[in-house]
């Protein structure tokens, strides 16, 4: 599959506008996307922000017990979260895409986290997509196309209102898992919120 595409950026209304389709202010909205993707829903290759999960590829494999056992050997999937580094590069993460996509192309999509909102390939459903493949196309055309997806996936998982509230542990635990706090992931977002907002 290929991974560049139009790569447009997103306005500053395009931000705003999917903000208030979620009912929360600007700046909170952006807090998010400034810890999920710095910012940013593009690489310099102008390939979508990524990160391959190996444990979740893990998980997707279960069914498939020979791919899994590739995968395993090499080194694209194990049963625990961090027993590898991520790689440091944009590249070394593609890389890493590429040769899942060789063992099982479905299952690599459902394992990587795409755009600005970082969203799980596998909740193609919450983000509003009808499939993966459609995921990422979206996520590869432009960044309002992410923030369409990240918006959608906030509003179908139920988090907007912890959004509203500024209830960041609340958000970070649906958002980014039960062990968000091993990356400070709720202080994070507060941290971000008070330089955006102007409220340090």
């Amino acid at each position: 599959m290929k991974f560049t595409g139009e790569a447009r950026k997103a306005t500053p209304a395009e931000i705003d506008a999917a903000a208030h389709s979620l009912g929360v202010e600007p700046a909170v909205f952006r807090s998010v996307i400034s810890v999920e993707a710095a910012g940013s829903g593009f690489d310099k290759a102008k390939r979508p922000k990524a990160l391959f999960e190996r444990h979740v590829f893990y998980r997707q494999l279960s069914d498939a017990p020979g791919l899994r056992a590739n995968a395993v050997a090499e080194n694209l999937a194990y049963a625990r979260w961090g027993t590898l580094p991520y790689p440091k590069t944009s590249d070394g993460v593609y890389k890493e895409i590429e040769r899942a996509c060789a063992i099982d192309e479905e299952a690599a999509l459902f394992s990587t986290s795409w755009g600005l909102g970082q969203i799980m390939g596998s909740n193609y459903r919450l983000a509003g997509c009808a499939n993966v493949y459609d995921m990422v196309e979206g996520a590869k055309a432009s960044e309002a196309k992410q923030l369409e997806q990240m918006a959608s996936f906030i509003r179908n998982a139920g988090l907007a209102d912890e959004l509203q509230k500024k209830n960041w542990a609340g958000f970070a635990r649906g958002y980014n898992g039960p062990s968000y706090s091993k990356n400070a992931y709720d202080v994070k977002l507060a941290q971000a919120y008070s330089k955006l907002s102007g409220s340090a």
